[in-house]
């Protein structure tokens, strides 16, 4: 490993920690005076950040020692994920359907990954793309869902309309729902189109601190971004398609 990698690593120590509390504190205010209405959800998002972490560096080291272990905490990941996306979009009796879209965005792209032979077949390469797609599939189906429940709402006369004039009931809910469930591909779209010139993203960083070179920090990096968006587009579409049937739908709307 190159000595220098270990420059760009974070420093822990008192200041490291002020600074984490006056960036909630200052996020919390500006949300409070904005009335914005997520104040106390940014403290607890920041609370639950600090003691999820914490676990995971504590545990990181004994799962990545196995594939068993692995595979555990990837499961782990999906249920997490699939429980914080039902919250925002499905009714209590259909939560856990919240969890196709996830898993139909993130795993076969992950398992496409690994069988193409483009990163070492092992634990420690597997487990961070896996959880990158699965988070980026939780956002994509929170958001995508959220946007067609609230289409349906907002347009329920059209809504309405549609069916009088003889479209089925999933037709009807796919004509008023796709151009703002597209929405949620916006950040993924934007983050692949600016990488590189806005920001230079963790799978970049993460390579070179770790002693690669940056043509193998920007191919790393080039393949995430692909693989989310194609995982996300899945989420996205099984989303849509689940809330056309009726799944995610938090109350009927006829």
């Amino acid at each position: 490993m190159d000595p220098a990698a270990g420059q760009g690593a974070v420093s822990v120590s008192p200041a490291y920690l002020v600074l984490l509390v006056v960036l909630v504190a200052v996020a919390a205010a500006v949300a409070a005076a904005g009335r914005i209405g997520v104040s106390r959800g940014v403290a607890t998002a920041a609370l639950r950040a600090v003691l999820q972490l914490g676990m995971v560096s504590l545990l990181i080291a004994a799962v990545l020692r196995s594939w068993w272990a692995t595979g555990a905490f990837l499961a782990l990941m999906l249920v997490v994920a699939s429980a914080t996306s039902a919250r925002r979009v499905a009714s209590r009796s259909h939560r856990w359907s919240v969890a196709a879209p996830i898993a139909a965005g993130a795993l076969p792209v992950a398992l496409a990954v690994v069988a193409a032979g483009t990163m070492p077949l092992a634990t420690v390469s597997v487990l961070p793309v896996a959880g990158i797609l699965v988070g980026g599939a939780m956002t994509a189906t929170s958001l995508a869902g959220r946007r067609a429940v609230d289409e349906l709402r907002a347009r329920h006369g059209e809504y309405e309309a549609a069916l009088a004039l003889g479209l089925a009931d999933r037709d009807a809910v796919l004509e008023l729902c796709r151009p703002g469930a597209a929405q949620a591909l916006v950040p993924a779209l934007d983050q692949t189109r600016t990488v590189g010139l806005v920001t230079l993203p963790g799978a970049f960083v993460g390579v070179l601190l770790g002693g690669g070179s940056p043509v193998q920090a920007g191919a790393t990096q080039l393949l995430v971004l692909v693989a989310l968006l194609a995982a996300e587009t899945i989420a996205v579409a099984v989303t849509l398609e689940l809330v056309a049937r009726g799944v995610l739908r938090p109350v009927p709307v006829r």
